[in-house]
């Protein structure tokens, strides 16, 4: 399983960013699709993940601010970020995993946002 994320870049404090990723499989068939970020210095943290039945889980940190979206016609999952602020800056993984735990990783693609 590949997947390819892009959609990061610089941004002002209070701008917003899309992110999306797409994924070489049939998303529909995996437990979770997501998203997590790694700050420089701190360990890799949850962003947004949604279920197969489509439950929605949020860091506390962007709850509000960022919406996360798949679109399994396209096999590809989106991160909308809004009201971005200087914390977010980090480098954002997309994520799947499958039925058996197996988990699979994008590239990552980094988000700066400027104070």
């Amino acid at each position: 399983v590949q997947l390819q994320a892009c959609g990061g870049g610089l941004v002002q404090a209070g701008g917003s960013l899309r992110l999306s990723c797409v994924v070489s499989a049939n998303i529909s068939g995996f437990k979770t699709t997501g998203w997590y970020r790694q700050a420089p210095g701190k360990q890799r943290e949850l962003v947004a993940q949604v279920t197969a039945d489509y439950t929605i889980t949020y860091a506390d940190s962007v709850k509000g601010r960022f919406t996360v979206s798949k679109d399994n016609a396209k096999n590809t999952v989106y991160l909308q970020m809004s009201s971005l602020k200087p914390e977010d800056t980090a480098v954002y993984y997309c994520n799947v995993v499958n039925w058996v735990l197996a988990r699979y990783w994008g590239q990552g693609t980094e988000v700066t946002v400027s104070s």
